[in-house]
Formats: structure tokens, sequence, C-alpha cells
């Protein structure tokens, strides 16, 4: 069982994911970092998005990953980071992260991602999917601080990373 907690996953700042995602999109191939948007909703007209979104985010309500967690971590298996937030990433964005992560841990092993303080989780035997067509890269999970409220504060008006944007929705909001 995995030892990591909501309390101990490794979080990510505004400055940091601009960075990285400004160098992903000059060097094209394979998505290295993947924002997983964790809306409380199904629908993409939710308070949670429709005032703008991180540009190229999944957007993958919190209701849903119960069921399409595993899915997910397939998908992304080839990511070298995955950063899940919701509007503060306070509750949604962190208990997502954590239920990816463990789903995740289950599929591919122990090993086949990064914990606290950025090191390789103790080997908890093979992954059962290992195999399966693509490599499952070594992976980190992180938790986007401030969420969305903190991230469209700072990066809201750059359309290079932000969709959608409605500033007159948050300054009336906020």
């Amino acid at each position: 069982m995995s030892s990591v907690t909501v309390a101990s996953l490794n979080r990510i700042s505004c400055e940091r994911l601009r960075t990285l995602l400004l160098t992903q999109h000059t060097q094209p191939g394979e998505e290295k970092v993947v924002v997983v948007d964790v809306p409380s909703r199904l629908n993409k007209q939710d308070p949670d998005h429709i005032g703008g979104h991180i540009k190229s985010s999944r957007h993958v309500p919190s209701g849903s990953l119960d069921y399409t967690a595993a899915e997910l971590a397939r998908q992304l298996k080839g990511a070298e980071k995955v950063v899940f937030h919701c509007l503060l990433s306070q509750q949604r964005g962190p208990s997502a992260a954590l239920r990816y992560q463990m789903e995740r841990e289950r599929l591919f092993g122990r090993g086949s991602t990064v914990t606290a303080g950025g090191t390789k989780e103790e080997e908890g035997g093979e992954g059962r999917e290992g195999g399966e067509e693509g490599e499952v890269k070594m992976q980190e999970v992180l938790v986007l601080d401030g969420g969305f409220a903190g991230w469209q504060a700072k990066y809201g008006n750059d359309e290079r990373l932000t969709e959608n944007y409605n500033k007159e929705l948050w300054e009336a909001e906020y």
C-alpha cells in the first residue's frame, strides 16, 4: 500500500509550472508535463471551468475519478510530471492527485512514482502492466499551489498559458 497521503504530496508553484509548460511547448514530442483540472461537476461550463483554464489541461471532474483513474494512469504513463489542481488546490485537487497516484502504483508498481522529497518510492514488486505498449516512465504527481485562483492572478491574461480567460468574472468573484 502507498505511504503517500494528501499532506505528503509534492506541490509545484505557479512559476515553476509556467516554466515547464513554456519549455514543453518549444520542444515538440511527447508531453512531459500534463495538467489535470479537477472541477466539481461534469459540465465544462461549471463555475470552476467557465472563467478559463490552463492551456492544454485535461478536464477530469472529481466525481468521475473513481471509475476513470485507471484509464487516466494508462493514458499518462509516459508523462514525467502530472499536475492536479482545482480552484484553490486545497481539497479536490490534492484528493484527486492521491487517488491517481494510488491507482498508478497499483497498475505499475510502487516504484513508478516519485514520492515527497523527490525520491523513488521503494519497489513493491513489478508493475502489472509495464510490458504494455509504450514505456512506463518514472512519474512525479504534483498539486498546483494556489490552484487556478492563484494561476489566473499571475497568468490569466497570458494566452500562451491560459485559454478562455474571463478577467471580469474573476474580478467579480475575488
